[in-house]
Order: structure tokens, then sequence, then C-alpha cells
């Protein structure tokens, strides 16, 4: 299983004047090279390389290893473009976004990531220290940094490419490790279901809330602060939004990684599998008003649903994603499905049995019944997660064409 661990680079201000450099120039001629594909049709690596190789090398002054990559980012993100699109991730062929998304080249940020193999970038982990090809020539004892579990898997596991990366003032590496799989469990007999929602970011079907009113609240206040500020428009308020940026999203991923563990652990210590509804295509199939709309899109499901699996993975829990519908209406005693079943929102009421239990633990219940079955039906034959069902037109699940391409779709460490 891949998983990217990333470090935080500590170069001087030379060696940062290089990296920045290095940046500029790879992205300057990536967006050149998108323009030759885009305008000439060609999207495959090698047919690509035979139009620009040449003037990449003679016009930026890049090495070998360098403007291949260059070519081959170009490609991937073409690649994952083609992906959105056919998942109807971009909208439908003649709208207005499906237009934009494919009516010109894809072009690439100055300080966009740029991938390294390992003969640009060699790694002296006992030193923490790397030697990185620049555009001003080998750059070498820069520093790198990282947490102790983060160090020792990049020690014990890495391999294949790196990205180089610059975001808010500050330099990263991110390398991809091959984390060993523990044998899948398919002696599993039951499993923990588990309702993702708003309110409560997922509840068990043990009967564990974890509550999401404390994130809600955050974002109610962080969504307020940012209006009032890009009202005032100051020099100074500009300042504070910036410093402000992606501090709501850190917080909402410690939380799911949080959630995440806990869940595998309590999976994997009681020699159960772990079930998901599938919530693929929400955005497009619900219609809320507009106050509603922001705490939709804003909820992280689709990241919590992949930290789940990554973790059940590395532990050999099996992951079963069954269909959503009618699970928080349907009672997980009698099986009756009535949508006034659902009191209020916390609270469910059976109208033919009578039952009465907590919304989401009920759902979770059912979750958990309908995975029971489709594992029975399956009868654990293969060896591989459960994949989702087919439901809607598209995933729901945002992938962005970044300079690394499809391979930044494995989940961090």
């Amino acid at each position: 299983m891949k998983l990217v661990v990333q470090v935080k680079l500590q170069p001087t201000p030379v060696q940062a004047q290089a990296l920045e450099a290095t940046l500029h120039a790879c992205n300057e001629a990536a967006t050149w090279v998108s323009t030759v594909a885009f305008e000439t049709d060609t999207q495959r690596t090698y047919d690509l390389r035979k139009l620009t190789y040449t003037e990449i090398r003679a016009r930026w002054g890049l090495g070998a290893q360098a403007a291949q990559h260059v070519i081959k980012k170009t490609c991937d993100a073409y690649t994952v473009l083609k992906a959105n699109l056919k998942a109807g991730n971009l909208g439908r062929p003649g709208s207005k976004r499906h237009a934009k998304a494919t009516g010109k080249p894809i072009t690439f940020r100055p300080e966009s990531a740029q991938p390294y193999d390992d003969r640009m970038l060699s790694w002296q982990m006992d030193q923490r220290r790397v030697s990185i090809w620049t555009v001003n020539g080998r750059v070498k004892d820069v520093g790198f940094t990282g947490g102790a579990g983060q160090l020792a898997t990049l020690a014990k596991c890495r391999k294949g490419e790196s990205d180089l990366l610059y975001r808010d003032g500050m330099w990263f590496l991110q390398a991809t490790c091959e984390i060993p799989e523990q044998p899948l469990n398919t002696e599993v007999t039951d499993f923990l279901g588990i309702d993702l929602g708003i309110v409560n970011v997922a509840t068990t079907s043990d009967g564990q809330i974890m509550a999401g009113r404390q994130i809600n609240r955050v974002r109610e206040r962080e969504r307020a602060l940012r209006t009032k500020l890009q009202k005032k428009n100051t020099p100074s308020a500009r300042r504070r939004l910036k410093k402000r940026r992606k501090k709501e999203q850190r917080r909402v991923r410690d939380i799911n990684h949080k959630i995440a563990k806990h869940v595998v652990a309590e999976a994997e210590r009681t020699g159960r599998g772990i079930a998901l509804e599938d919530l693929g295509g929400i955005r497009e199939r619900v219609r809320l008003r507009k106050p509603q709309r922001a705490t939709l899109h804003s909820w992280a499901f689709a990241q919590l649903d992949g930290f789940i699996g990554y973790k059940a993975r590395r532990a050999g829990v099996p992951v079963v994603h069954v269909e959503a519908a009618y699970t928080s209406r349907t009672c997980a005693e009698c099986g009756h499905i009535d949508k006034a079943n659902r009191a209020t929102q916390a609270r469910f009421v059976c109208r033919s049995c009578g039952f009465v239990d907590h919304a989401d633990r009920n759902g979770s219940r059912n979750i958990r019944t309908r995975a029971c079955e489709v594992w029975r039906r399956r009868g654990a034959e293969s060896t591989a997660p459960v994949p989702r069902p087919r439901s809607g037109r598209g995933t729901g699940r945002k992938r962005t064409a970044t300079a690394s391409g499809a391979r930044r779709a494995s989940p961090s460490l």
C-alpha cells in the first residue's frame, strides 16, 4: 500500500532561492507543454516528448530528468481531467463548468509541486539531510525534520518519487512509501456499522456517538469572521485572512484522523469488519436551502471515509460499502420503512412496532445489517475490500489535478 510521508525542509536563504527558481522554471515549462498538448491534441507521454523535450532543455535549461518529469506531470494532469469529466465531477457536457474545464489548456501555478526521482534527489536519513537538483546546480546538505513516526516510516519504507512543495512560506518534501499491509481477515462474521453525518460526525452500531457540534460551531464562527474580513478588505484584514487560511481544514483533518484511528482499532480489537454507507454523489442528489449549502459542502465525509479505508488496510480489517438509501428511515428491529419514523433529527420512533432509538444509532445498525448480508453473499471469496456500489452519475469525491498527477490521490501519513 502506498502512503505519502511529508517532511519539512529547512533550507538556508540561498538554498531556498535556488529551490524557488527551480519550481518557477519547471512550472513555466509545464504550462508551455500543456499548451502544446492542448493545441495538437497530444496527451501521450512518448508523443508529447518528441514535440517538447528539446525546447524544454534549451529554453529553460532543465536537466534531462527534470524535463522528463515536466512532460509526464502534464500528461498526468490531463489524465486526471479526463477521469473527472468521465465521472461527471465537472458538470455535464454542454454546461458552463464543463466548457470551462475543456475549453483551454491546463495551467500550473508558479509554485506547484515538482516530482523528483532518485537521480535528482538523494536522502541521508542518518544526518537528516537531502541533496537536491536545482536549476542553479546540485544543492547539498538541505536539512529536513518531521515527527518520529514519519521519519521512521520514511527510513524504512520510502520507495519511488518525491514531490518538492512550497506552501504558506514553507518548503516540504512529500515522499512515497510502500507500507506493508496485514493479511485481510476473511473470517469475520460481524461488522461495526458507521453512520456518517453532519451533526454527529460518526455513530457506531455499538452506540458510540462522536458529535460534530464543536466542529460546526467553529465552522460557523470562522465563516462569519471570513465574511466580515472580506467586506472590510483592508491590508490588515487581508493579512488576517491569509493567516487563518486552512486553519479550519487542519482542525477537521486532525479530528477525522482520530475518529478513523479509533474506529479501526475497535474493529480490529473485536475481530469485526467495518461497514460504511456509500455517499458518492450526495452533493448532486441533495437539494438544500442556501443557508444549509455551506454546511453540506464543508462536510468532509469523503476524507473520513478515505482515512478509515487506508488505516483498515494496514490493519487487515475488511471494509464494506453498502447502499445508503433509506438507512435513516428503516427500523433496525422490524424493518419497517417510513419517512415518519424519523421523528426528529436525533429521535427515531418506528410507526409499526414502536421501537425507539437514537436516529443515527438506528441508521448505523441498518448499515451493519446490510454489510453482513453483502459479506455473506460474497462468501468472503476475495481478499480485496468490497467495492462501493454505483450510485448516481458521479462519485462526489474531488480529485485534483496536482503537479504529480494521479499519485496524489494516495493518503498522507
